[in-house]
């Protein structure tokens, strides 16, 4: 699915910050007429990003997930930069688990370059998207298949990941509260990403701004067993304060049309031994 429209992401980042937008106020704001503002509440309420009420929409949270393509789009820029970054990190001839994501398909479409990389994954996604590249051997987890985005779950996932003992861990998040859990929708989903954890030297944490803040009811680690974390920006004072206690290494990476430098990452990106 194609980028969002910069005013559609503008308006989809208001949602998520306050937890709904009315329409007067977003005419007013864009300066362009409330019938604008209407079709563009539409457009995202379709594409299941936000939900339609009267006056104006509402940013969907608790236990219901958006719908995975409808996640591919959020944040697409930043998802690539992230996985981009991410993938810097690993060098070839590495072992790797890459779990469930739209940001880990990012990281697996950079380590396309990589060369004697062994991939583990219960992301049929990631499986596809290096499949065929030379040099590279692809292990994908057996399990229950979810339709909506080819990840694979299930206690046979989890007994599966636990063969292996790999170089680093590629996993995602929907969500990360103040506190430092790293949180997800999916029980089944999580059993697997806490194996994958276990089963690492160590572990990369990929996840966009979007994530700070937002809930999901089941906890998959706390950010303090994370050993480097790839996002977009400046982490929020609380979670910077722990990557800082704990020595995680923090990796910001940043659009330079946006004007920020990466020197404004609140914790040193050095902080954290990255060896294998």
């Amino acid at each position: 699915m194609e980028a969002l429209p910069p005013r559609h992401a503008q308006i989809l980042a208001q949602a998520r910050q306050d937890g709904r937008v009315q329409v007067d106020a977003l005419a007013v704001a864009f300066d362009v007429s409330v019938q604008t503002i209407r079709k563009d509440l539409n457009d995202l309420s379709d594409r299941k990003l936000l939900q339609r009420v009267h006056g104006g929409a509402l940013y969907p949270s608790g236990a219901s997930n958006l719908a995975y393509h409808s996640r591919r789009s959020l944040a697409a820029d930043e998802k690539q930069r992230i996985g981009e970054r991410a993938a810097s990190l690993i060098p070839d001839n590495s072992s790797v688990i890459l779990n469930i994501g739209t940001t880990t398909e990012q990281v697996a479409l950079a380590m396309r370059q990589h060369r004697g990389i062994m991939a583990v994954t219960n992301n049929i996604n990631v499986a596809n998207i290096l499949r065929g590249v030379q040099g590279t051997e692809v292990i994908i987890a057996g399990g229950i298949v979810r339709p909506s985005d080819g990840g694979i779950v299930g206690e046979s996932a989890v007994e599966f990941m636990r063969q292996f003992r790999v170089d680093y861990a590629v996993i995602g998040a929907s969500a990360i509260d103040a506190d430092g859990a790293i949180l997800d929708y999916d029980y089944r989903e999580v059993r697997v990403s806490q194996e994958i954890i276990r089963q690492a030297r160590k572990t990369i944490l990929v996840a966009d701004r979007m994530k700070f803040g937002r809930s999901a009811p089941v906890q998959i680690a706390q950010l303090a067993e994370i050993d480097i974390f790839v996002t977009d920006r400046p982490l929020p004072d609380a979670l910077a304060d722990i990557c800082r206690q704990n020595g995680i290494q923090v990796e910001t990476c940043f659009d330079a049309d946006e004007g920020l430098e990466e020197t404004d990452d609140p914790v040193d990106r050095n902080a954290g031994d990255v060896g294998v």
